[in-house]
């Protein structure tokens, strides 16, 4: 027999009884796993509870710690910084984002412990933070509109401001809305991004304002009399100042009356309680002197001179 056909017969049976032992190696693994029992799925599950589920619990157990600890510290320092009279505005805010900051250390530390590979998890957060973004862009305009707020400092807590078509004392300035307190007690939450990029009226900036007052006579009453009466009830109410001294003047013809225009100043806290006095005096003594304060009236005259009316005659 030729040599070169038996190796080549030899080699032929090699590959075969290889492929035979593989086969029969893949059929006894695919027995073997075949037999796994329920015993068996729980000892994994205990396997894994004891090595990674005791994990798990301690840095839930350390979540629920470090938070309150967290939280209790930085209420500490918000008392400290109020004893000390620190800025209030600037204080809640520095102190809110570090709060946060410090939670979010927290969260990465205890998913490390976990097991949990914060790379992959940073590059997934930073896809999601962009997607995010793309979406949100108007609430990132609030965003960059509470900082020009923080550092401009245009206002701060406990002002009484006045922007887009809103008026209240200011309650909390976070990073992407301004909370304000209507005088009738409502909350209207401004955005930031508006806020920053429209008119502030900022009553409280000063600590004194002017209260101005129209009041209308007619034109048949005595205006000097009026400017002096009005001069006199501002006079006799101590909230209001002797210096810059109380003011009053025509200020215009209108249709129907004679506007005289009472202006004083006052403590800014006093400005509500000023006004109220001086409209409701003022309208007091005008009338105790004769003064008439006029209001629309229309006039029917009737003829009985028509060609109509006489036939009807």
């Amino acid at each position: 027999m030729n040599p070169l056909f038996i190796k080549l017969f030899e080699a032929t049976t090699t590959v075969v009884e290889t492929t035979t032992e593989a086969t029969t190696t893949s059929t006894a693994a695919v027995e073997e796993a075949s037999k796994i029992t329920w015993a068996d799925i729980w000892n994994k599950i205990l396997d894994w509870s004891i090595h990674q589920g005791v994990r798990l619990l301690i840095a839930l157990v350390l979540w629920f710690v470090s938070f309150k600890l967290i939280n209790f510290i930085f209420k500490r320092i918000a008392r400290s910084l109020a004893r000390t009279k620190a800025d209030a505005t600037l204080s809640k805010v520095l102190l809110n984002m570090g709060r946060i900051a410090l939670k979010i250390l927290v969260m990465i530390g205890l998913i490390a412990y976990v097991g949990i590979e914060t790379a992959s998890l940073s590059a997934l957060v930073l896809a999601i933070g962009t997607g995010i973004s793309l979406a949100l862009q108007g609430t990132l305009s609030n965003f960059a509109g509470g900082v020009i707020i923080i550092v401009m400092r245009p206002f701060k807590l406990g002002d009484y401001i006045t922007s887009n078509g809103e008026s209240g004392t200011v309650e909390d300035i976070k990073l992407f809305y301004t909370y304000i307190t209507t005088p009738d007690n409502r909350v209207v939450m401004i955005p930031n991004g508006s806020l920053a990029n429209n008119v502030i009226v900022n009553a409280s900036a000063k600590d004194t304002r002017r209260v101005d007052v129209v009041m209308s006579i007619s034109y048949l009453a005595d205006a000097e009399l009026a400017k002096r009466l009005a001069k006199e009830v501002c006079s006799n109410n101590e909230k209001i100042f002797a210096t810059p001294a109380p003011f009053a003047e025509i200020g215009e013809y209108a249709d129907s009356s004679v506007d005289i225009f009472v202006r004083c100043w006052c403590n800014r806290e006093d400005y509500w309680d000023t006004k109220f006095y001086m409209l409701r005096e003022i309208k007091n003594v005008f009338d105790q002197n004769g003064i008439e304060i006029p209001f629309n009236q229309l006039d029917i005259n009737i003829r009985n001179d028509l060609p109509e009316a006489k036939e009807d005659k």
